[in-house]
């Protein structure tokens, strides 16, 4: 589907760099959660649609009038038994088609074979991060009475490790779960943490927006932090600029274009929108922003956090 946008004075017609999105060919490859019978608790809900094909040449035509000029791959939740067959997987993707241009491997940080992972992730030449979500409360009524594996001591232990291999950490937690974060960030300051989908604010009431903020803006006084603001899509909903751009706006605020980065999370936000509409309603939020930071934004942030060449 095209976006109905009209353009705007301001509106970025310059390269962007897609920070956040996956492949795969669930035919084929050990997606769990994306077999025929599976239905696992799913954020947006339903998630059927998403359980096909989706390689370089479907991205490609769902981001058809849009300079994307590189990708990073992230992890997909592939069998975790083999984190390493998804690298490899990615890597040959790369090879045949150009994309991806880096890559955020799967690691279970916490497993008594996290070196080993670590050292045959960090052997790849397109990884430069890696994801291991740290569950916890699922609610924010429920933060005190349950710890994230942020908290835990073999955790950390795992992610220590991240800087002898020069590898970022690609976080993906809820709001709430942010002073553990904070905690994290400063007790390994020589790591960059990369925070995906804007912190999930589904909730989008006035007290959870607020609560929200604050949680963000203690998390963006570390310096070693940067945001991806993507996967914001609410169930339900269909992704408008109107129903993002508040966040959107706060987010870049607190972190300033030279910490933030454009992402797609496609072919999942395919369930909330087209990628057109996603990045036109983008491109509209940030339009009256400087030249300079829409620059950052859609490319800069993320050719620097993700090292591309």
């Amino acid at each position: 589907m095209a976006s109905n946008v009209d353009r705007e004075d301001g509106w970025w017609d310059g390269p962007i760099v897609d920070a956040h999105h996956h492949f795969w060919e669930p035919a084929i490859n050990p997606h769990p959660w994306l077999a025929p019978e599976a239905r696992i608790p799913f954020r947006y809900g339903d998630y059927s649609a998403i359980k096909r094909r989706y390689l370089p040449d479907e991205y490609k035509q769902d981001a058809a009038g849009h300079d994307i000029v590189q990708t990073v791959y992230v992890e997909t939740e592939w069998d975790p038994s083999d984190p390493i067959g998804e690298t490899r997987y990615a890597t040959s993707l790369a090879e045949r088609f150009g994309w991806p241009n880096a890559i955020v491997a799967q690691a279970w940080l916490n497993r008594p074979d996290v070196a080993e992972v670590l050292a045959s992730q960090a052997a790849f030449p397109l990884v430069r991060s890696v994801r291991h979500k740290p569950g916890g409360p699922s609610r924010p009524e429920e933060v005190g009475t349950a710890r994230t594996l942020m908290s835990d001591r073999s955790w950390r232990d795992g992610f220590a490790l991240l800087a002898t291999h020069d590898l970022a950490f690609d976080l993906q937690t809820p709001w709430w779960n942010l002073d553990e974060a904070v905690d994290l960030a400063r007790d390994f300051p020589g790591t960059t943490i990369i925070l995906n989908h804007a912190g999930l604010p589904s909730q989008r009431d006035a007290e959870s927006l607020d609560a929200w903020r604050a949680a963000m803006a203690r998390f963006a006084r570390c310096p070693n932090v940067v945001v991806k603001l993507s996967g914001m899509g609410v169930p339900g909903q269909r992704w408008t600029a109107e129903s993002n751009g508040w966040i959107v706006r706060a987010a870049l605020d607190l972190f300033g274009a030279e910490r933030a980065m454009f992402g797609s999370n496609f072919p999942v936000d395919s369930l909330c929108a087209s990628f057109g509409e996603i990045l036109d309603g983008f491109k509209v939020i940030v339009s009256s922003m400087k030249r300079a930071d829409q620059e950052a934004f859609f490319f800069g942030t993320a050719r620097r956090v993700y090292r591309l060449a």
